[in-house]
C-alpha cells in the first residue's frame, strides 16, 4: 500500500522563511509531522486486514524530495525507526525504484511457491507409482501361483498312464450316453501322456 497524505505545511514554511529561527521551529515541526504520519499509518495495521495479501510494509510517499532529505537530514534516526513500525519512506526518486524491487520479491515468491507445488505433485505420483508396482508385482505373484495351480490340475487330468482324461473319454465307447464329447485338444494330450514307455511295452510283452 501507498500512502501520500503527509502533511507538508511545516516543510512549506520551513522553505519560505527567512528567519532562522522560524526554520528551525519549523523544522522541528516538520520532523514531528512525519513521526506523527508513521505512527498513523502503522496504527492502522493495513499489513494485517483480512482478504489483503501484501508484504508487511506500508510506503509512506512524500512528494517533495527536499522535504524528505529536510527531515530525514534533521533526524538521522526517522528512517529506522519508520521501518521498526513497518512503514518505508519514498521518495519520487526511490518510488519506482522500490516497487521494482517489491515486484521481483513476489516473482520470487511465486516461484517458490510454484516450486513447492511441484514438490508436493511429484511425491504424490511418486508415491501412487509405488503402490501401483507393488500391487503389480503383487498380482504376478498370484498368476504365478494361479499358473502352478493350473499345472498341477491339468497333470492330474491328463497326465500318466490311465489318467482321468483318458478313461474318461472311452465313456461313449462304453455304452455311456453323453451330451458333448471331451474337447479334442485335452483328449489328445492325455492319449499321449497316458501312453506306455517304450520299456513298459516290452516288458509287458
Amino acid at each position: 500500500m501507498i500512502d501520500s497524505k503527509v502533511s507538508l505545511l511545516a516543510y512549506g514554511r520551513y522553505a519560505s522563511t527567512g528567519d532562522d529561527s522560524e526554520r528551525v521551529s519549523a523544522l522541528a515541526e516538520h520532523v514531528r509531522a512525519v513521526k506523527a504520519h508513521i505512527d498513523e499509518l502503522s496504527s492502522k495495521d493495513y499489513s494485517g486486514l483480512k482478504g489483503l495479501r501484501s508484504l508487511d510494509f506500508v510506503f509512506m510517499f512524500m512528494p517533495i524530495e527536499a522535504a524528505f532529505v529536510a527531515a530525514f537530514k534533521e533526524d538521522e534516526n526517522l528512517f529506522a525507526y519508520g521501518f521498526e513500525k513497518r512503514i518505508i519512506v519514498v521518495t519520487p526518486s526511490t518510488l519506482l525504484a522500490t516497487l521494482k524491487t517489491i515486484e521481483n520479491i513476489w516473482r520470487y515468491e511465486r516461484q517458490n511457491r510454484n516450486a513447492q507445488a511441484i514438490v508436493s505433485r511429484a511425491r504424490a505420483l511418486y508415491d501412487k507409482l509405488r503402490l501401483f508396482v507393488e500391487s503389480m508385482e503383487k498380482l504376478g505373484k498370484q498368476l504365478d501361483t494361479v499358473h502352478g495351480t493350473y499345472e498341477e490340475a491339468m497333470n492330474r487330468l491328463v497326465r500318466g498312464k490311465g489318467n482321468v482324461i483318458s478313461q474318461a473319454s472311452r465313456f461313449p465307447e462304453l455304452g455311456v450316453s453323453v451330451k458333448k464329447e471331451l474337447p479334442r485338444m485335452v483328449t489328445d494330450i492325455a492319449e499321449i501322456e497316458g501312453l506306455p514307455a517304450p520299456e513298459e511295452e516290452i516288458s509287458e510283452n
